[in-house]
């Protein structure tokens, strides 16, 4: 039985990977939970899952959820709550599910426990990819990607000489603006945005969807998982999400892993690896399907993806500040204080502002973070 903690449970991705738990009740126990504000729903968690212990973001809300625990569930807070979720319990396997650069101290704590690390929070790896990278090298940690793309690729590498790889190729949905023009996302709203056409995703992953800010992250995420240049990243529209995303080789071969748009597959993918067991999901049907589309990515239309190869490429401090800078502004949209083209002026002002400078440790990467949030709150 595998010995799972969850930092992120109450979100899109933790809910779906408690339902993987669910159906596989033989398999997997649920040691430690991370939950940041949802206290009722934290506490349905807990009692069915009767976990060692339970994280929420702060001190009043750990004490308002203690009293419905059941008994032997812990409850701590704070991100010394987080840390101990990732790295103070017996879990074998850490899923990192807690969106934003918040994550990146409790997954450096997993790794240094020597945990497995089910990733789905990309920001750890583009505020910090050389870091955690080497440390998990160092201390022999696996790193197994949840982001379906990023499962695809890991999928379609299975077997294969990593110098036999020509390029990857991440294949993105579009998400709610993809048949508009910017002139049509004049005045587009909150509740438009969150309308994603094919997947079931928090609130902030779907307007990175929409600002194609989300398949950026995962361009400079795929650099770090799979040792590439970005000129060896492309990016394709493809309005399905049947293909999740393909390798193509050396021959011009093409792998590529297909499947219904459900990351209840990729989470149990993460899971279980090397073996594959049945899920709660549908089959995909290529003859029900009919025909699959693709678009060859626009990054005038997107300028936030072209943004992100920038910074990517830029490197060293570059990542962090574009991240940070879109956390705030998705979080001022959402807040219906900026328009949806205010994300991407809020993006380019901060990232043409900043000075790149080395972030070798966490201290500078935190101060970078720290600064670009600042001037991202006030732009």
């Amino acid at each position: 039985m595998k010995k799972i903690a969850l930092l992120g449970s109450t979100g899109s991705i933790g809910t779906q990977t408690l339902d993987i738990v669910r159906h596989q009740p033989d398999r997997f126990r649920v040691t430690a939970l991370s939950a940041g504000n949802n206290v009722e729903l934290v506490i349905e968690q807990a009692k069915e899952f009767r976990p060692a212990l339970v994280s929420l973001a702060t001190k009043e809300l750990a004490e308002q959820a203690r009293p419905y625990m059941p008994g032997g569930t812990r409850v701590t807070y704070g991100e010394e709550g987080l840390i101990e979720v990732a790295a103070g319990t017996d879990a074998d396997t850490v899923v990192t599910a807690i969106i934003g650069s918040r994550g990146l101290p409790a997954a450096l704590a997993a790794i240094h426990a020597g945990k497995t690390i089910g990733l789905a929070n990309k920001e750890t790896l583009v505020t910090a990819g050389h870091i955690v990278m080497q440390r998990a090298k160092e201390r022999g940690v696996s790193i197994l990607p949840i982001d379906s793309e990023h499962s695809a690729i890991y999928q379609c590498l299975n077997g294969e000489r990593r110098n036999d790889v020509l390029g990857i190729t991440l294949t993105a949905s579009g998400g709610s603006f993809r048949d508009r023009t910017r002139e049509q996302l004049a005045g587009v709203t909150v509740e438009d945005a969150l309308k994603h056409p094919n997947w079931s995703m928090g609130a902030k992953i779907t307007i990175d969807s929409a600002t194609m800010v989300n398949k950026g992250l995962e361009v400079i995420e795929a650099k770090w998982l799979f040792g590439l240049d970005y000129d060896q990243v492309n990016v394709l529209i493809h309005p399905e999400s049947i293909i999740h995303s393909f390798v193509e080789f050396n021959d011009h071969s093409i792998i590529a892993q297909l499947g219904m748009p459900d990351m209840r597959v990729p989470i149990q993918y993460a899971l279980t690896y090397p073996e594959r067991l049945p899920t709660p999901t549908e089959r995909l049907s290529l003859a029900e399907i009919g025909k699959l589309n693709f678009r060859a990515m626009d990054y005038e239309r997107f300028p936030c993806l072209r943004l992100a190869f920038d910074c990517g490429r830029l490197g060293q401090s570059a990542p962090t500040v574009y991240n940070a800078a879109n956390e705030v502004a998705v979080a001022r949209f959402l807040n219906k204080e900026i328009t949806f083209l205010d994300i991407e002026r809020v993006l380019e002002t901060v990232v043409e502002r900043h000075n790149v400078c080395d972030v070798h440790d966490l201290q500078t990467i935190a101060e970078v973070d720290e600064w670009a949030r600042g001037l991202a709150a006030t732009v």
